[in-house]
């Protein structure tokens, strides 16, 4: 299935958008997701699943100083 996330489009054979972050590698307490403009809480992940041509923004928060 072909999805955008952060703007590049990516084919994946995964099911929902946990496992999206999951596939990543990603901390799913340290990132905000967005699909189709709107934000997914994360409750709600693994609940959101995966369309052809979903739009999916991915921030990560990064500490510094």
């Amino acid at each position: 299935m072909n999805v955008i996330i952060n703007g590049e489009k990516r084919e994946l054979q995964l099911e929902t958008l946990k496992d999206v972050i999951e596939h990543f590698h990603l901390d799913e307490n340290l990132v905000v997701t967005e699909v189709n403009g709107e934000i997914v809480d994360c409750e709600e992940r693994a609940n959101t699943l995966l369309q052809e041509g979903m739009r999916i923004e991915i921030v990560q928060f990064v500490g510094g100083g």
